[in-house]
């Protein structure tokens, strides 16, 4: 993963991306255990166009050139599928504009930090999101390693869209993160097992760096 993230760091460099963040379920292995994910969630802060338009395009086209295909929803950059959501409210940009700088096997990086992501995670309220929420809820409530914790402080004025208001290219992007979702849940058993070990291997730098030892299975070992 840390070549994605240089990947990412050179299109912010370019200009083509004004400014990224890791969400999901891996921002969220940056605080506490890591939860199952299949791909890589980055949040964006897209340049406007000329009519002021907001889009997706110019940065799939720069991916293009650089030699990376899409795959679905995602584009998969360096073996790793990435899934890049637009910032499409003020949650989400509040969440990019303080999102803490860390690094990943040396690679500068940004993640969003944990009490937006379970702000974020409300917001969506999906099965998957509130699962993320309840775990990041959790750790801040034991005092877990959660640094710089507070609860997410209240909006007024500012409350973030209900799902059913969100632009159909976004609604779009969330559907069809689902519907792979269930696809790669239907894989046979082997396919299951190695891509719980790529999760393995994304999270376990993020691990390490927290100070926690951890292990990579080696799915070629001899079984006895």
């Amino acid at each position: 993963m840390k070549r994605t993230l240089q990947v990412l760091n050179e299109l912010e460099h370019a200009g083509v991306i004004e400014r990224y963040a890791i969400g999901g379920a891996m921002g969220a292995t940056f605080y506490v255990e890591p939860l199952l994910t299949f791909d890589l969630d980055v949040f964006v802060i897209l340049p406007q166009s000329a009519a002021g338009l907001l889009s997706l395009a110019p940065l799939y086209e720069a991916l293009r050139a650089r030699g990376y295909t899409e795959e679905g929803e995602c584009v998969l950059i360096e073996g790793i599928p990435v899934q890049f959501l637009p910032a499409y409210n003020a949650l989400l940009d509040e969440a990019l504009r303080e999102a803490r700088t860390t690094s990943y096997e040396e690679a500068l990086t940004r993640v969003v930090r944990a009490e937006h992501l379970i702000a974020i995670c409300l917001q969506t309220g999906r099965d998957k999101d509130r699962e993320t929420s309840a775990h990041l809820s959790r750790a801040g409530g034991t005092g877990y390693e959660l640094s710089g914790w507070r609860a997410p402080a209240p909006r007024p004025g500012r409350e973030v869209e209900a799902m059913d208001t969100l632009k159909p290219e976004i609604a779009r992007l969330f559907a069809a993160k689902e519907a792979r979702r269930h696809k790669l849940a239907a894989l046979p058993f082997p396919e299951k097992v190695r891509v719980v070990v790529r999760l393995q291997e994304m999270a376990a730098p993020v691990l390490r760096a927290r100070g926690i030892k951890v292990g990579v299975w080696n799915i070629n070992d001899p079984v006895a």
